[in-house]
């Protein structure tokens, strides 16, 4: 798999207004992006470190995968997100070296990324996104 970096780490928080100040005034990061996701009903909030982001990930239903998340295992690191060139190029490679897929085909993300997620029972435990700029396919 062509892997260009790490584009984001994204970090399920339950309210993205009371995380702002341990990102902003601890860590010193600057919010540079909010936006809510209506299909997939989270609000993600965006800080650059280098070349990768920070993603913070807050639900905006009960019957969220973040909600659902949140209830089960608290507030944390949710998925690791890899930039590659192109997503359904990945996920095709990674469907024939034996990995379940949870998105057979890429979809919109924040930001305008093309994503599509990779099984964490097949990713050692890690739910790993596959992401390109630009909604491409």
């Amino acid at each position: 798999m062509d892997i260009t970096h790490i584009e984001h780490l994204g970090i399920a928080v339950k309210s993205i207004e009371a995380s702002l100040p341990y990102y902003e005034g601890i860590l010193g990061l600057k919010c540079y992006n909010i936006e809510v996701v209506e299909d997939q009903k989270v609000k993600t909030a965006f800080f650059k470190v280098g070349q990768t982001k920070i993603e913070l990930l807050e639900p905006t239903s009960e019957d969220s995968t973040i909600a659902k998340f949140i209830e089960k295992r608290g507030e944390g690191i949710h998925h690791l997100a890899f930039a590659v060139p192109c997503v359904q190029t990945a996920l095709d490679e990674a469907s024939s070296k034996g990995i379940q897929l949870i998105d057979k085909v890429p979809r919109g993300g924040a930001e305008g990324l093309s994503i599509a997620f990779l099984h964490p029972k097949y990713t050692g435990g890690v739910l790993t996104e596959l992401c390109m700029e630009g909604n491409k396919k």
